[in-house]
């Protein structure tokens, strides 16, 4: 897809189409806002646009009906260019009672249009949400357009035929909803409601129910037009080359990574993991691929969870686990014993809002430090960052690919944005990706000697099936003997064991880095790793459409840094790092590389947005 000069769109109701639409569906954490995110987001794919969500949604389970701190939203941007955020400002709200109105108000573009559910905007639920009068009657909504009617009342009718009570009836609202939006952008129904027959293939009469209301919606369309703001808007699907392409989560293209990474090096694969926010959703889809030769395990806790992961690459397998910082922390203490044993191990580091508990739902980039640095004693590992959901797969490849030919475990860095956003991605051919088939020592390596440390170009040592017969060796995580293995404590030892461990990793060969928008030299680089990718790439781009002397380059490759990085960042006057933590990669760059990189940081739980960057980038420039 071409790079474009600007992410921002614009919603018109008549004359010229826009290229590209923001749509933020908001509502209560029950109100199914995330389905019906998901639903329009599967039938925009299917319209051919570029796309990319954001489900943003809070920590509670259930909180209380119609607070504040309940609110659950779903943005999507979508147009006929390419799409590399979901987008600043929504161009059309729809809020389904008054705290999802005022938690998502003041993103609204203005201009833009906010379709509400009057049948919620009652005196306790605007009481709820801190309203001293109804916002849809007082006049202080009037730089937006407004369409408001009673959602619910609507939904009731359209299923009073299948004899549902209200409670029930009530929870085909979403649906409705999703109705009106598919009305609003020319999209088919029918992938819908065939996916309505399934789901509720058991339920014949509420699949039925929830058609009822889909139609109902899309229905109302034709009237609100007549007499309205409600405008049809068609955006044109965008040209893409021919290929076979889905729609795919961060979490989705992780659990894919890792099965075609075990399949290239022809292992099968273990999972140990413990269900924890974002991480869970790599489990569950993991679960669902075992005719690849994956098994899964549900551990009763962090610690185990590892272990289990370490235990299986001793015994020959791929071992994999999954969490995110909490849960990365429990799992500290085994992965020095990674180290020690010098096994294969892919740790998925899904990062979110912290320290402790944090912000399980929302997304930060604050685990690096603790990806690169955090084990007791030296204990080094190659870290690798994944951009987007679609560049997880390659990322989740690499990251397998290191751990079996260094002998190393590994920690892939995602984040809370990528695990749950979603974007086209066009599957890629299998025979593209080189095989890295592992080989296991079945004869002694020197002589009539097994030296079990015994090291390669690489520095890895060999891997040993257990019970291999004659090949009988210790392995723990005490510190060992250089070459035997045996235990040893000696200050000499100790000094050539840890350096033989550091080289290893120190000379692991990445590919060099590269710019990735604009010129290889100049007065100001940015510096991105992770999900921060998007923004920066369609900030630098607007910028550079206006002149300014800037470029980008986005780091996959945390540690060891690509061997060309020093020499790159200082062919740029200025380097700038923005990043969702305190500032931890300009922190990596400065000690590994001797630059002064300049931080920009952002800790709020939300992604960067693309104004942002443009203006940090003015400012850094002057």
């Amino acid at each position: 897809m071409a790079t474009q000069a600007a992410d921002k769109p614009a919603l018109k109701t008549e004359g010229t189409a826009p290229d590209a639409v923001v749509v933020r569906f908001a509502g209560d954490s029950g109100d199914g806002m995330q389905l019906t995110g998901g639903q329009f987001t599967l039938s925009t794919a299917l319209a051919g646009n570029d796309l990319a969500t954001f489900p943003d949604f809070p920590a509670e389970i259930r909180a209380p009906q119609g607070t504040l701190f309940g609110v659950s939203a779903f943005q999507i941007n979508f147009g006929s260019r390419e799409i590399n955020t979901a987008g600043d400002a929504p161009d059309v709200l729809v809020a389904m009672n008054p705290a999802a109105l005022k938690v998502n108000l003041d993103a609204l573009k203005p201009g833009g249009l906010i379709i509400a559910d009057t049948g919620e905007f009652t005196k306790r639920n605007l009481d709820k949400a801190k309203y001293d009068s109804n916002p849809l009657e007082d006049g202080s909504l009037a730089k937006w357009d407004l369409l408001a009617f009673d959602i619910s009342a609507l939904t009731i009718e359209a299923v009073k035929d299948f004899g549902l009570g209200n409670k029930d009836a009530l929870r085909s609202k979403n649906m409705w909803t999703l109705g009106l939006a598919l009305w609003m952008f020319d999209r088919d129904r029918q992938p819908i409601i065939d996916w309505l027959k399934s789901k509720f293939r058991n339920k014949p009469e509420i699949a039925d129910a929830n058609i009822a209301a889909l139609n109902a919606g899309h229905a109302y369309g034709e009237t609100a037009e007549l007499s309205g703001p409600l405008r049809q808007v068609q955006v044109a699907p965008l040209p893409a080359e021919p290929g076979l392409y889905r729609t795919i989560t961060g979490a989705e293209a992780v659990s894919l990574g890792l099965v075609a990474g075990a399949q290239l090096a022809g292992l099968p694969m273990f999972f140990g993991g413990y269900p924890i926010t974002p991480a869970s959703a790599i489990l569950h889809h993991l679960a669902r691929l075992k005719e690849f030769g994956v098994t899964t395990f549900q551990a009763e806790d962090e610690i185990a969870a590892i272990c289990s992961a370490i235990g299986a690459s001793y015994a020959g397998q791929l071992g994999v686990t999954s969490s995110s910082g909490p849960g990365i922390a429990l799992k500290g203490e085994a992965m020095g014993l990674a180290v020690m044993t010098e096994l294969p191990l892919v740790i998925v580091n899904s990062q979110r809002g912290g320290p402790s508990t944090g912000l399980p739902t929302k997304t930060e980039q604050s685990d690096l430090y603790q990806a690169v640095y955090g084990r007791n004693g030296d204990a080094p590992i190659p870290v690798i960052s994944a951009s987007s959901p679609g560049d997880v797969f390659e990322c989740a490849i690499e990251a397998c690919r290191i751990a079996v030919e260094y002998m190393t475990p590994v920690m892939l860095l995602t984040d809370g944005y990528i695990a749950n956003a979603a974007e086209p991605w066009k599957v890629p051919d299998p025979d593209s990706f080189a095989p890295f088939k592992v080989e296991f020592l079945t004869e002694k390596n020197n002589g009539d000697q097994l030296l079990p440390y015994k090291r390669d170009e690489n520095g890895k040592r060999p891997w040993i099936k257990p019970g291999t017969p004659g090949l009988m060796h210790r392995i723990g995580g005490i510190e060992k003997q250089e070459g035997t293995g045996n235990i040893d404590y000696s200050p000499e030892n100790h000094q050539a064991m840890t350096d033989a461990r550091k080289d290893k990793i120190d000379g692991i060969s990445v590919p060099d880095q590269q710019v990735t928008v604009g010129n290889d030299s100049g007065k100001l680089l940015v510096v991105g790793w992770g999900s921060t990718f998007g923004p920066i790439r369609r900030a630098v781009s607007n910028c550079r459409a206006r002149g300014l002397d800037v470029s980008h380059t986005h780091f996959r490759h945390i540690w060891p840094l690509p061997a060309n990085s020093g020499e790159l960042l200082r062919r740029f006057d200025k380097v700038l790092v923005p990043e969702m933590n305190t500032g931890q990669f300009k922190t990596v760059l400065r000690d590994q590389l001797l630059v002064d990189a300049q931080p920009y940081t952002k800790t709020s739980g939300q992604p960067f947005k693309i104004a942002e960057l443009e203006a940090a980038i003015e400012e850094a420039l002057k």
